[in-house]
């Protein structure tokens, strides 16, 4: 038996208002399936932390972090 068939088989043997609730129930499922969770960005996310970077502070910080990384075509 195919798990359609045993759901098939498993809501006939319920009450009509029991039916009721779980196509409900399924209806809820497809949908949260279909639904895709919309991308944040990382402004998005930095949104509430009140965190404003200039593109001189993020050089700034690009250039401490590499500052001692070891180079091996010196």
């Amino acid at each position: 038996m195919s798990l359609e068939q045993a759901i098939l088989e498993a809501v006939r043997a319920l009450p009509a208002e029991k039916q009721q609730e779980v196509l409900n129930h399924a209806a809820r499922l497809r949908d949260e399936a279909g639904r895709k969770r919309p991308f944040k960005s990382v402004k998005g996310l930095w949104a509430d932390l009140s965190i404003s970077l200039s593109s001189e502070d993020i050089e700034e910080n690009q250039r401490d972090i590499w500052r001692n990384f070891p180079r091996e075509d010196i």
